[in-house]
């Protein structure tokens, strides 16, 4: 299992655009992904799931990828939310 926590950086949090960016980059992988905030877990690969969560900006967040595929799925999760500037 691999683990990231990093900080919401998009001024308007994890909410439609950034969240669709999300979804579409864990549902690549074969792995279980799962986003948590504030004590609830959601799977990553689910819109509806993402965005029940609530994310503001400058909170912080942790991504699991657990599966065959996990260190892929972890390193390019997070290259893309880096590169969209939805995480700092």
């Amino acid at each position: 299992m691999k683990t990231i926590t990093v900080s919401v950086i998009d001024p308007v949090g994890l909410h439609a655009r950034p969240a669709t960016v999300a979804v579409n980059a864990a549902s690549k992988f074969k792995s279980e992904v799962n986003i948590s905030f504030k004590g609830r877990e959601v799977n990553m690969k689910s819109i509806m799931g993402v965005m029940s969560l609530g994310i503001p900006t400058q909170s912080e967040i942790t991504i699991t990828c657990n599966g065959e595929d996990e260190e892929a799925a972890i390193a390019a999760i997070e290259e893309v939310l880096r590169a969209q500037k939805i995480i700092g």
